[in-house]
């Protein structure tokens, strides 16, 4: 039976459409798009009052599964994509095995068609391992549905391994998502080095650790040609360095995510919570200040969340020994409507551009438009719902949210991926 979304304010910045249109799906195509559209044969869902936009795609997701599947699963964490109104995500290959050829991939897919609630879409590993030193099976990766390369947790630290990585893989036409971490020059280090390192007693991660690679990557960028991407930027000059490298004309783009928008090192006190501990560390108020204006003026080209799920176990260990990371992919879209579409810093289409569009476009994925032909990738937005990050729980497997307890505006009330119906007036179906 065919769908009928009624009275939806479409917002796509892709067709320039604002106004309320009637969807209609077929299987798992949209084929109709108009006003007063015709309900005869079709399943009605009225969305009056309610935003309609291409399905949200979270490009930077760790679903954990194989090999730590006591911290989460492809359908745990999938399930809690949807809960959160994304219809795909991007795995980083920081699994175990390590997803470096294409029996990983081909494992990460099977499992995600079998079990999975939205679409994935598997990065592979540069190097075999993680180990920056054997460049991993790229070709292979690429032929099993591979969309991108990443050493995502650390970062290849030699130059001309990443070098020889870019020459490498440029001719995939993927890109390079790139975890900018100098190892040496961050060594053991747990918050942003600083007045607050210093006042918990906890070794400092100064933000040059993050920039210098920065740097490093984009001048290989410009020696290869290789697309690159540099994923969870957190400092003011990072981004600066990124914003050079566009006007350059370099096929350079950056990510940031929310916990780095909103959250700061002054949310770390004496209690030493170890939700608050991520990698890369929460920065100063003026590097997040200077991420929002990237986020404003189009340096930034996406929104992603870096969504790590852990064990309580794991993270109830003193904050040197807890892992780094945090779960958001559930309240990252009420995140960005509260803080920055209600507060009139951007609005909605922007929005869709950075979780939505520019994903698809950097991971090379089949654009989706709210238009006639295109893939039923959709999600709902009901802009009026007043939440409670984790007062029901979470969808996810763990519970190391950093954002536990904040109150926001808006949130997904449905989600339709390839057309079927997987989130319900916010039940996850």
């Amino acid at each position: 039976m065919a769908l009928l979304l009624k009275n939806g304010h479409v917002v796509d910045p892709q067709t320039h459409t604002g106004m309320r249109f009637d969807v209609k799906i077929d299987g798992d195509t949209i084929v109709e798009v108009g006003e007063n559209l015709s309900s005869d044969g079709c399943e009605v869902i009225d969305l009056a009052g309610k935003y309609l936009v291409p399905g949200l795609v979270d490009m930077h997701v760790h679903l954990r599964e194989p090999g730590y599947e006591h911290k989460g699963t492809i359908e745990s964490e999938t399930r809690a994509a949807v809960k959160g109104g994304f219809t795909g995500v991007c795995s980083m290959p920081n699994t175990d095995p390590v997803t470096d050829n294409g029996t990983v991939v081909e494992y990460v897919k099977s499992v995600a068609a079998r079990e999975g609630h939205c679409h994935v879409y598997p990065a592979g590993a540069c190097s075999k391992g993680l180990k920056g030193e054997i460049i991993a099976e790229m070709g292979d990766m690429v032929a099993h549905g591979a969309v991108a390369f990443t050493d995502d947790g650390r970062g290849i630290q030699g130059a001309g391994m990443m070098r020889r990585c870019m020459d490498y893989g440029k001719m995939f036409d993927k890109t390079f998502l790139s975890h900018c971490q100098d190892e040496d020059l961050v060594g053991d280090g747990q918050v942003n080095e600083g007045v607050v390192s210093t006042r918990l007693g906890l070794l400092g991660w100064p933000a040059e650790g993050e920039e210098l690679q920065i740097a490093r990557d984009i001048a290989l960028a410009r020696l290869t040609g290789a697309k690159l991407h540099i994923q969870h930027i957190s400092t003011a000059r990072g981004l600066e360095l990124v914003r050079a490298a566009k006007a350059e004309g370099l096929p350079v783009t950056c990510e940031v995510t929310p916990h780095h928008l909103f959250l700061t090192e002054d949310a770390l006190d004496g209690t030493y919570d170890t939700r608050l501990k991520m990698n890369p560390p929460l920065r100063t108020a003026a590097d997040t200040e200077a991420l929002i204006r990237g986020v404003i003026d189009g340096t930034v080209d996406a929104i992603a969340t870096d969504h790590a799920p852990h064990a309580e176990w794991e993270k109830a260990r003193e904050f040197e020994l807890a892992p780094f990371g945090t779960t958001g992919i559930e309240c990252a879209l009420g995140l960005v409507f509260t803080n920055l579409v209600k507060t009139e810093k951007i609005d909605l289409g922007r929005m869709v551009e950075l979780m939505a569009v520019k994903p698809r476009e950097i991971l090379g994925l089949d654009p989706v438009k709210v238009e006639v032909g295109s893939i039923a990738d959709l999600t709902v937005i009901d802009p009026e719902a007043i939440w409670t990050v984790g007062a029901e729980g979470y969808e996810s497997k763990s519970v190391n949210c950093a954002f536990e307890g904040t109150e926001l505006t808006g949130c997904a009330s449905y989600v339709f991926v390839a057309g079927v119906c997987k989130l319900a007036d916010g039940v996850v179906c």
